[in-house]
């Protein structure tokens, strides 16, 4: 079995220069919560003026409570304690933690070293954890940093081992920037497994140089069983100049199937969320699997 870890609600619409109303980002996660899907990042609790896409945490999270559970987990990522506790009094029961290999991105996107970001996360965790919440780590320029080109193997090794020792249950490798390549996955992964095991690697893709998939492909080879995925396609990154979205979750769906591997997610009913929510925002998905069941 193949796990899909949806992430368009979060990654994907974070990145969106309109704002979608809480009532329609619901009726989103509504919508891919019925598709199959074990794992859904909702949101993150961010200050809204620095990411006003996401200023609605609390309210969406008081909605989603109502949705029948269904063996389904919806987290969201947290940068801070002030961002923990609106989790804690949300109910949220997992949560995620976000870290980068280059100090020059990590300055960019949270205001602090790589260092100074790993002290917050040890705090955020062990407070997370005294409250029974579950806790992702995410590593960010993974392949490559904008800023700084290339970033230390040695690096990524090191900050995935203390969010191990931390607690973390699983470690999702980002691509930020999507400049991976099949090599690079695999000597990636296969330097990373010899101190964290594979059940606790996902791999984070997305598809600006269209290598999303093989890297996928690669990363299936190598035994990850894990894989973060947004509906559509949805998402970007503001502070990598012409970053496209995430991989498609449809596409993931795609290869996986071809390659006879099951997921539990029910394609049709994800196309119906997708659809809703690239009409909200006015848009085309960059997905072209997506667009030839779009239309049919």
């Amino acid at each position: 079995m193949i796990n899909i870890v949806e992430v368009g609600p979060r990654d994907g619409l974070q990145n969106e220069k309109s704002i979608i109303s809480t009532a329609d980002k619901f009726e989103f996660i509504r919508l891919l919560s019925e598709t199959g899907l074990k794992k859904i990042e909702a949101t993150s609790f961010v200050k809204a003026e620095a990411i006003p896409q996401m200023g609605d945490a609390k309210e969406l999270f008081e909605l989603l409570q109502g949705l029948p559970k269904k063996n389904l987990t919806y987290s969201a990522l947290v940068p801070n304690l002030v961002g923990l506790e609106q989790a804690i009094s949300s109910q949220v029961k997992e949560i995620a933690v976000f870290t980068a290999c280059s100090d020059s991105f990590s300055k960019k996107n949270i205001n602090c070293t790589v260092d100074e970001s790993m002290s917050k996360i040890e705090a955020v965790m062990i407070k997370a954890q005294a409250h029974q919440m579950s806790v992702r780590g995410y590593i960010s320029t993974a392949f490559g940093c904008p800023y700084e080109g290339k970033v230390s193997l040695k690096r990524i090794i090191e900050i995935a081992e203390k969010l191990i020792q931390l607690g973390a249950y699983e470690i999702s490798i980002g691509d930020t920037i999507g400049v991976a390549t099949p090599k690079e996955v695999k000597t990636l992964v296969e330097t990373l497994k010899q101190s964290v095991p594979l059940s606790k690697i996902a791999m984070h893709f997305h598809d600006t140089r269209g290598m999303a998939l093989t890297n996928i492909y690669q990363s299936l080879e190598l035994g990850i069983e894990t894989y973060d995925a947004s509906a559509a396609g949805l998402g970007g990154c503001p502070y990598a100049k012409g970053a496209t979205g995430n991989v498609a979750t449809e596409d993931v769906l795609h290869l996986m199937e071809v390659q006879g591997l099951r997921t539990g997610v029910d394609l049709p009913k994800l196309v119906t969320a997708s659809r809703f929510i690239l009409g909200k925002l006015q848009k085309q998905t960059e997905s072209k699997f997506l667009k030839t069941l779009l239309e049919e």
